[in-house]
């Protein structure tokens, strides 16, 4: 019982000292990524490339359809061979269409996930100016927090640091 009390009583002051040395700030990461003019342009990308995607396989369905229209119009007075001919080649459209639908999807996915590791490296460096500055243990995202009693707000802080470093980048091309 005494070891249970021992070590309950060393654990309590570890937490305390613990917690005595932490510094522990929080940030609104959707107020971050909304401010940066990064990310507002990537989207609008992303978005514009979906849109053309999207009209080219738009494009492409509608040459199917009306292959395939004139397909059964004709179809009665073509001889097997030209019959056949004409559903492989219907076939090979449908084909070819799923294949860019995948390859569009592919590529967007990348050019995402690309666009969003640059942008976050960008979050990661303000919060970490902002967290070396102010000597910060620890900088917590809020919506990522089951609980929180309050805490010192640092949005605005790295949100100063993350345009610095969005005009930096708007300078160097990167």
């Amino acid at each position: 019982m005494k070891k249970i009390l021992f070590a309950l009583a060393l654990t309590v002051c570890a937490i305390a000292t613990t917690q005595a040395q932490s510094k522990i700030g929080h940030v609104r990461s959707q107020v971050l990524l909304d401010t940066m003019p990064s990310r507002k342009a990537a989207i609008k990308e992303i978005k514009e490339i979906e849109n053309a995607g999207l009209k080219e396989l738009k494009d492409a369905d509608s040459a199917i359809q009306v292959a395939y229209i004139k397909y059964q119009k004709d179809a009665p007075g073509m001889s097997e061979t030209v019959r056949q001919y004409e559903e492989n080649r219907i076939r090979r459209m449908q084909q070819n269409l799923e294949e860019r639908q995948q390859q569009i999807d592919q590529q967007l996915q990348t050019m995402t996930q690309e666009m969003n590791l640059v942008i976050l490296d960008r979050v990661k460096k303000a919060v970490a100016i902002v967290a070396n500055a102010k000597k910060y243990n620890y900088i917590i995202d809020e919506s990522t927090t089951l609980f929180s009693a309050g805490g010192i707000d640092v949005t605005n802080e790295v949100i100063v640091e993350l345009l610095k470093l969005e005009a930096e980048a708007k300078k160097t091309g990167k």
